[in-house]
């Protein structure tokens, strides 16, 4: 070779070189190839069976979001799905957050954690690292601290509370042809169930013409329902609050309700919460036991989403969709929309662009829309009302939403 001729290709590669650097640097000013959202939910213990259904949804809507080209404000990044364990206690999900954000620094948002008692000590540790969390989870508390990184996209369980009140009573009354008058509270003391009947006891009831008779607070899990269920038989109220977290505790009661000539139409039951609402009730509760038993939840399988309630059947299984599964499958898309929104994988932009966003995939969520407080509460947040009916939870209220009329317990 000659040293012309090698002074030629020596050229040519350097610019082939040179080429290359460009090529790659303009690859990344578009953005990364990939952008990892998180979700920390219970797989594991008392409260897995929820958090699976969590992972579900997310998974459902990732693939949704990558097929559809991903991220197209940055070249159509993927999103990637980093899935953590909450594990059944606070401390656990507490310490499982901590790993979230050590292990996974380039997280831009996450979604999660279940349990209003769980997403309280969760977001302790995201507000720190200025990690963006997106929460299903009721507890007002969870957005009265003054935190910057924290979405709640339900409603609050106190504003569920003064939404669904008034519709009950209504339906009570056309239904029987006479007014509830007074009411049993048996809650569990978990931080969602705690702000329920928070708000109840502290006039709500009051405004709706209703008196409180009975009002017990037990510790998940129960080991018996007897004395709460005697405590109602003696009361004999018109209406029975019963809120549990825990799907065992929502079935001792229903059949010791029963075994004591307390069933539906005898003092009607209503939730708030999904673990009444669970798939795994019909496992253990019979369907005769559970007819007509209503819960308010924050969103439900409704109308307009009947095409994703079928995927969720054929793809996993599930015999119908609750919260955990439509709300984390909305929420991803809402993290979608505000890296849409900030045009890059940063945590501070993507905060940005939730607290400015004003629109949004409004239609995973219950009225309202994809708009944020000061505080990260949804504006205009509803909530849906659910019934067993045949053997299946189905929507009945708002109207708009609904599969199904309600009906009222009758004996």
């Amino acid at each position: 070779m000659n040293r012309r001729t090698g002074s030629s290709i020596t050229r040519r590669m350097l610019l082939a070189g040179a080429s290359s650097a460009m090529i790659v640097s303009r690859t990344s000013a578009q953005g990364p190839s990939e952008v990892k959202v998180g979700l920390l939910v219970p797989l594991s213990g008392l409260y897995a069976r929820p958090g699976t259904v969590m992972r579900e949804g997310a998974e459902m809507a990732v693939d949704h979001i990558n097929a559809q080209g991903g991220i197209k404000a940055l070249g159509g990044a993927r999103l990637k799905l980093i899935v953590l364990d909450s594990g059944d206690t606070t401390e656990k999900a507490k310490n499982a957050a901590q790993r979230m954000v050590a292990q996974e620094p380039d997280l831009v948002a996450a979604s999660g954690a279940y349990l209003s008692s769980f997403t309280l000590a969760v977001t302790e540790v995201t507000e720190r690292a200025s990690l963006p969390v997106l929460t299903l989870s009721y507890s007002d508390l969870i957005t009265d601290r003054g935190f910057k990184y924290v979405f709640q996209t339900s409603a609050t369980a106190g504003s569920q509370a003064r939404q669904a009140l008034p519709q009950l009573v209504k339906l009570a009354e056309t239904a029987s042809g006479k007014r509830p008058k007074t009411v049993a509270i048996l809650t569990d003391n978990t931080a969602a169930s705690v702000a329920s009947a928070k708000s109840m006891r502290e006039g709500l009831l009051a405004e709706n013409g209703l008196q409180l008779t009975v009002d017990e607070t037990f510790t998940p899990p129960l080991a018996d329902a007897t004395p709460l269920v005697q405590k109602v038989r003696a009361a004999r109220p018109d209406l029975l609050f019963f809120l549990p977290t825990v799907i065992s505790d929502a079935k001792l009661l229903l059949e010791k309700m029963n075994e004591f000539g307390l069933g539906q139409g005898k003092v009607p039951t209503i939730s708030f919460g999904i673990a009444i609402a669970e798939p795994d009730m019909l496992q253990t509760v019979s369907p005769e036991l559970l007819q007509g038993v209503l819960t308010c939840v924050a969103s439900w399988g409704a109308k307009g989403h009947e095409a994703l309630i079928a995927e969720l059947k054929k793809r996993y299984n599930e015999p119908w969709m609750t919260q955990n599964a439509i709300s984390t499958y909305g929420d991803m898309w809402v993290i979608k929309e505000a890296l849409e929104r900030a045009g890059k994988a940063d945590r501070a932009a993507v905060a940005e662009a939730l607290h400015s966003m004003d629109g949004g995939p409004s239609k995973y969520y219950p009225l309202g829309e994809i708009k944020f407080d000061d505080k990260g509460r949804r504006l205009g947040a509803g909530m849906t009302i659910v019934q067993w009916q045949s053997g299946v939870p189905v929507t009945v209220f708002p109207p708009e939403l609904a599969l199904a009329q309600p009906f009222w317990p009758k004996s």
